[in-house]
Order: C-alpha cells, then structure tokens, then sequence
C-alpha cells in the first residue's frame, strides 16, 4: 500500500502505517486521517504531535495507557482520560493517532 502526496509516493504496510517514518508530513497525516475518518482539529494535532515527540524521545509509539497517562501528566486530566481520547480517535487511540502521526503500531495493538 502505498499514499500520493504531491505527486510522491510514500509506502506503507497492509495496515496503513509507514513504513518509513522519516516520510512524514502533516500533509501526509491529513490524507491518512481522511482515510481513517477523522476530521482533524487542533485537538488532534496536539494528540498527534504528543505521539510524534514522546517517540522521539523513547523511539517507541506508547500503548494507549502509557499513552493517556503521559498525555494527562502534560495536558491535564480533561485531556488525559479514555473517553475524550476515544472521542478523538474512535478506533483507537494508540493505533488510530499513531498511524496519523506516522509512527509505528504501538506494542499491545492488535
């Protein structure tokens, strides 16, 4: 599987995540965040550039707890919790944002 953007084409797996992170680009997350039907908002950018910097620094795509758990300590317990991180990304909030953001499938996703 492959995306276009600007006349590119940028690999991915079966699942639609990429196969080289370093491709990444917000537009390139906006056409896979229209794939997944998500409508993105500044509130998913900021679940989506959380995801991006927590894997650079531990070069790992936390699972959705270590994700709302680390997204609670710097955002605050409105942003930090299941159900408003679920209402972001109904299909996961571990799997869904981090294909969105271009990382890996995070351990534990199925």
């Amino acid at each position: 599987m492959a995306y276009e953007v600007n006349g590119k084409s940028i690999e991915a797996d079966e699942e639609g995540f990429l196969v080289n992170i370093n491709d990444w680009n917000e537009e390139l997350a906006g056409l896979v965040a229209k794939d997944e039907g998500v409508d993105m908002t500044p509130e998913h950018w900021e679940v989506v550039n959380f995801l991006r910097e927590y894997y650079a620094e531990y070069q790992i795509a936390p699972a959705v707890r270590v994700l709302t758990k680390a997204i609670a300590k710097k955002m605050g317990p409105d942003k930090g919790n299941n159900k408003y991180l679920y209402e972001l990304f109904p299909y996961g909030p571990g799997k869904q944002a981090c294909k969105i953001a271009g990382l890996p499938k995070p351990t534990g996703c199925v």
